[in-house]
């Protein structure tokens, strides 16, 4: 077998392009030279380097060296919105957009990086991040193939102001899931796996993962509530050990078939 240096296999390399469909440029992060691909959603605010400073991809370093993973992280730019915004119509706008640019844009330059359009791609991320791998998976899920959601906020209705917009309803899975009827996308979610994993101290809502659950639960989606103890808060040093510790799981799955 050919010996490949592991400083060669854990190589980065960012890419950054104007989106006109988000009208203000992109920046995605690539970690790794082979291996599967996992899309990691950073944070509420963060860019994508943010899984680095805050020290995700060390843990996952053990992947990266050993060829079995690429990691790629985008600007949380729908999450800086929602944070900041003043008006509804333009948070869900923005939310809007970035499901398309994940969907035509993001993936796509994946593909292109891979070589392949036929990996499965594995989403995650945590907090706000969990959100955008919950509806990465739920609104395309031809593109991805299982998610790991990190102690989610996965309702987003209380930044609507108390109102409503027709458009959200299709960008937030626990609002658009119960209404599917048989037909593609539901076959297809239905083959699709969905880990959600939450702490249970200092800021975490487990309420948040039971509600995802019970709403794909109902359409015979499959997942999992995985529920850590009261020493794991909503914080970075959580989703440090819960991350490696899913994706050395479904890496492993997916490699025996």
């Amino acid at each position: 077998m050919q010996y490949i240096d592991p400083a060669i296999l854990a190589v980065k390399e960012s890419i950054r392009w104007y989106s006109q469909r988000l009208e203000t440029d992109v920046q995605v992060v690539r970690w790794g030279s082979y291996g599967l691909p996992l899309l990691l959603f950073p944070t509420a605010g963060g860019d994508a380097e943010e899984v680095e400073r805050f020290f995700l991809i060390k843990q996952l370093e053990p992947f990266l060296h050993a060829g079995r993973l690429k990691v790629y992280s985008v600007d949380s730019i729908n999450g800086r919105t929602w944070l900041t915004s003043d008006s509804v119509e333009h948070r869900v706008w923005i939310q809007k957009q970035f499901d398309e640019v994940i969907r035509s844009e993001v993936v796509p330059l994946i593909y292109h990086d891979c070589r392949s359009a036929e990996l499965p791609i594995i989403t995650a991320g945590a907090s706000i991040g969990a959100f955008n791998a919950l509806a990465a998976i739920c609104r395309h899920p031809r593109l991805f193939s299982h998610a790991i959601c990190m102690s989610g906020t996965y309702n987003l209705q209380k930044w609507l102001d108390g109102g409503w917009l027709d458009e959200f309803h299709y960008q937030s899975p626990i609002h658009f899931i119960p209404g599917l009827k048989d037909g593609e996308l539901l076959d297809q979610l239905r083959s699709r796996f969905i880990l959600l994993a939450t702490g249970q101290g200092r800021n975490e809502d487990p309420g948040e993962s039971w509600q995802v659950a019970h709403v794909l639960g109902q359409q015979l989606i499959p997942n999992r509530v995985d529920l850590w103890g009261e020493e794991w808060e909503h914080d970075w040093g959580t989703w440090r050990a819960m991350l490696p510790h899913y994706v050395d799981e479904l890496v492993t799955r997916i490699e025996e078939g």
